[in-house]
């Protein structure tokens, strides 16, 4: 399955556990948090649509990259 790449303007592991929280919301959502790169990779079947909204519930910058 194609994964979804998004930029998260992540900066510590708080941001990331802030990104963990709204993407455990839409439930059965698979996903890895690269902190480094400031990267979330999503594996599912919610749109980008939807993903990209829960993402900006945290408050940070994002912005979708493409499928991997």
């Amino acid at each position: 399955m194609p994964k979804h790449v998004f930029s998260v303007d992540m900066t510590c592991g708080s941001c990331a556990a802030a990104v963990s929280r709204v993407l455990d919301k839409l439930g059965g959502v698979k996903y890895d948090t690269d902190l480094p790169n400031k990267e979330i990779c999503i594996g599912s079947e919610p749109s980008v649509d939807t993903l990209l909204a829960a993402l900006k519930k945290t408050g940070k910058t994002v912005s979708y990259l493409g499928l991997e």
